[in-house]
């Protein structure tokens, strides 16, 4: 087992999720956009299911366990999303993120990418790969401009409150990030 690093950047603070996040993450997931735009988060959010997310990825981190990072606005403090790694097979690592509605726009979601993209190759990563729903490019343009790869469109890939939806594949090599690459 091993402590989770935090990251930050010129703005952000990337660190591991506490008990004490659970009110910000609870009021900013509940909104629908939130979970109109990601997988696996339901609407209505249920009561108490931020503080029952949180215990499930706090403490140190068991080998090839997905790391989940809060992401804070470091002058203001506030709280203003979720991005987490999550290993895979042969090298490859996979980033899922939200971001709450009223921080949408401001870069945070690019410039966090950025940080863990890094953090995932200082780690041994070769690939870390995304997908976003293709009725959501502004997350597209968030992957682009983390420096990752449009790969495809997968049709129908995933069911989302009985809709089958398409992905958009994106991914970024540790040799594309390399000087000079």
């Amino acid at each position: 087992m091993r402590p989770q690093p935090t990251l930050t950047t010129g703005r952000l603070t990337l660190r591991p999720c506490v008990a004490e996040d659970a009110e910000a993450i609870q009021r900013l997931v509940s909104d629908i956009e939130i979970a109109r735009n990601t997988l696996n988060i339901p609407h209505p959010y249920p009561d108490g299911g931020a503080a029952e997310w949180i215990a499930k990825h706090a403490g140190p981190l068991e080998d090839d366990q997905e790391i989940v990072f809060v992401i804070v606005v470091r002058d203001s403090g506030e709280l203003a999303g979720v991005m987490g790694l999550v290993p895979k097979k042969h090298d490859r690592a996979e980033i899922g993120y939200w971001i709450g509605v009223p921080y949408w726009g401001r870069g945070y979601a690019t410039e966090a990418a950025r940080a863990v993209i890094a953090y995932a190759f200082e780690a041994g990563f070769n690939r870390v790969e995304a997908e976003h729903f293709s009725r959501n490019p502004a997350s597209g343009r968030v992957m682009q401009k983390a420096g990752m790869v449009h790969e495809g469109r997968r049709r129908q890939a995933v069911r989302k409150w009985d809709e089958y939806l398409d992905v958009e594949a994106y991914a970024i090599l540790r040799s594309d990030s390399a000087p000079g690459a």
